[in-house]
């Protein structure tokens, strides 16, 4: 069986790439350069050339000496003096005929031009063009020589050999060969640093090893039950689960590439800034509760990301929900026993000095306030949700020293089966729940709290309000948004905001107003159908 070639290792593959890159870059810019030298070499050497051959068509002596019976005796002198000093291989004067007055070689005066004149006689024209000679090849230039009437006497022609140019050309060539293998060298250096630099930055890692990581991290990413997403300083998404795209939508992620949500914001910044953890931070979806962990992402020393890891409220911290919710009762439960005590110790006094009256007009006040109140709730509401709610927040308030009264013109008699009253009492008590906060802050003893209800029309409608300071009118706009808050410390900011979402999902609306007492009147309307 024949033994499979092994591949080249990525830093041999990179520092060959590179440098065959480097190698074709600086050959071609070389081939290129080489041709231009030649090109600029010629278009000099013409455009001398040309420049010559009209100062000399124009030198006044050269042009008397064509009425002489000889002229080259006073021609060639001129001539040759033009072709010194300006470096020419030949300056040739000829008449109408072609015949030579001027040539370097003085033999060759008196006979025929090597090249046609025909197209400077018969057009007046100056021409450029390349060719070979006499004296070799050569970039040559024709102009024709007027009399002082105007009239073509003769042409003036000038060519600069190109052997001498050919010499500094391949000078230049050279110099550029020797640079370009130097800068081939340097790219060759260059692609071994770059590729080691490269490789070192992927921990040494072979392109499948690199593949096979990436499969991997997807895998585990994926297999995560809670929704995981990581992203870079600019809230940029770098990685998400399937659980993460299903719970994050459009309003906190803008089409799944960047976090657009401000309160997930507020977490990356603080990872990124502290360069430490945040743990079971609320956030709010909707009408759903979700407790973010968000981590900072190091390299280096400095942070260059987060991941945020988002998971509904568990079974133990609903568990720990109810823990508090039974160390409340029992808290209740205890203010209670502290309250009958004394009316206990109260009676017990009475009896001791023999007031009968006063003690039956205590016992029958107590029992007769609470029994109105359990009466009241259970003839005007019909729903058992509803009703243990509000019982429960007037136990609440006994404690919190606040007057929590309910408006005996309330009814609610008719609330539909499709109103979802377990999800509804939450808003309730949430209302009634800052209401009574507020009002006790503001007020102390003398806080007050009235509750009132209709179903009548359309609607179910509650107010809650209270005599507290009230909703400043900059607050107004903004109360229900998740993260406001007037109080200190973490995780406040999201009671009003679940309220507002809950009422969403039951297509209700809430109203923000002033209450008679001074305080703030919150308005739930929710539709029957």
């Amino acid at each position: 069986m024949r033994k499979m070639l092994k591949q080249p290792r990525l830093l041999t593959q990179m520092i060959g790439f590179i440098s065959i890159v480097v190698f074709f870059m600086v050959v071609s810019v070389s081939v290129i350069f080489s041709s231009m030298i030649d090109d600029i070499t010629k278009e000099s050497l013409g455009n001398q050339a040309m420049t010559v051959a009209m100062m000399t068509a124009q030198k006044e002596k050269i042009i008397q000496a064509f009425e002489e019976p000889n002229p080259a005796l006073t021609i060639q002198p001129i001539a040759e003096e033009i072709r010194k000093s300006t470096g020419a291989g030949y300056v040739v004067i000829g008449n109408l005929e072609s015949i030579r007055y001027s040539h370097q070689i003085e033999k060759n005066i008196g006979k025929m031009m090597g090249t046609s004149n025909r197209e400077v006689f018969e057009d007046g024209a100056s021409i450029l063009y390349e060719g070979t000679g006499i004296s070799g090849p050569a970039i040559k230039a024709k102009t024709p020589i007027y009399n002082k009437s105007g009239k073509v006497i003769g042409v003036s022609s000038v060519g600069f050999l190109t052997i001498e140019a050919e010499k500094r050309v391949n000078e230049y060539r050279l110099s550029l060969f020797k640079f370009s293998v130097f800068v081939i060298l340097i790219g060759i250096t260059g692609a071994i640093i770059i590729a080691r630099r490269v490789k070192k930055l992927i921990f040494n890692l072979e392109p499948e090893e690199i593949s096979f990581l990436f499969k991997e991290k997807e895998a585990t990413i994926e297999s995560i039950r809670d929704a995981t997403v990581a992203v870079n300083q600019l809230y940029e998404v770098t990685s998400i689960n399937k659980r993460a795209r299903e719970v994050l939508k459009d309003d906190q992620i803008e089409k799944g590439r960047k976090i657009i949500n401000r309160r997930l914001i507020m977490m990356i910044e603080s990872v990124i800034y502290t360069k430490r953890s945040l743990i079971n931070q609320k956030f709010l979806i909707g009408h759903h509760l979700y407790l973010v962990d968000a981590a900072p992402i190091m390299q280096k020393q400095q942070t260059s990301g987060a991941v945020l890891t988002i998971r509904p409220t568990s079974e133990i911290e609903q568990i720990t929900e109810e823990i508090s919710k039974i160390k409340s009762i029992s808290d209740n439960i205890r203010a209670q026993n502290h309250e009958y005590l004394n009316k206990l110790n109260t009676i017990y006094g009475l009896i001791t000095l023999e007031q009968y009256e006063e003690v039956r007009e205590l016992i029958t006040e107590e029992v007769k306030e609470r029994q109105d109140i359990v009466v009241f709730l259970t003839s005007s509401v019909k729903d058992p949700f509803i009703a243990a709610c509000l019982i429960g927040k007037i136990n609440r308030s006994k404690e919190l020293k606040v007057q929590l009264e309910i408006d005996k013109d309330s009814n609610l008699e008719r609330v539909p089966s499709s109103l979802n009253t377990k999800l509804f009492v939450t808003v309730l008590g949430n209302i009634i729940d800052n209401a009574m906060e507020a009002a006790s802050q503001f007020k102390g003893e003398e806080a007050y709290v009235k509750v009132s209800f209709t179903d009548f029309g359309s609607d179910i409608i509650f107010d809650v309000e209270d005599n507290g300071k009230g909703v400043p009118k900059e607050w107004q706009e903004v109360i229900f948004t998740e993260g406001f808050t007037t109080k200190d410390g973490e995780n406040h900011g999201l009671g009003l905001a679940i309220v507002k979402n809950t009422i969403d999902f039951l297509q209700g609306e809430i109203y923000l107003s002033i209450s008679d007492f001074g305080g703030a009147r919150f308005t739930i309307a929710i539709p029957k159908k």
